[in-house]
C-alpha cells in the first residue's frame, strides 16, 4: 500500500520545528531532517519539509516508513 500526499502531510502535521525526522523510501538512503517542519500545503501537491535553511521534498508514493523523534 502506498501512501498519499494527504495522508503523509496528516501523519506530519504535528510537526513544529523542534523534533526530528527519519525518512525511508524505496531504493534511496535514509533523509534526517533535524528540526523539522511541514511547509503549508501548495498548488503542486507536494509534500514539503523544511529545516529552516533547506526544503526537502518527499515523494509520498516512495515512502516506506517515517520516524518521528
Amino acid at each position: 500500500m502506498t501512501m498519499t500526499p494527504d495522508q503523509l502531510r496528516t501523519a506530519l502535521a504535528d510537526l513544529n520545528g523542534k523534533r526530528d525526522v527519519r525518512v525511508e523510501c524505496d531504493h534511496a538512503k535514509t533523509c534526517i531532517i533535524a528540526n523539522a517542519l511541514l511547509v503549508p500545503a501548495e498548488a503542486d501537491n507536494i509534500v514539503k519539509l523544511t529545516d529552516g535553511t533547506r526544503e526537502f521534498l518527499i515523494d509520498a508514493e516512495r515512502v516506506a516508513w517515517v520516524e518521528i523523534g
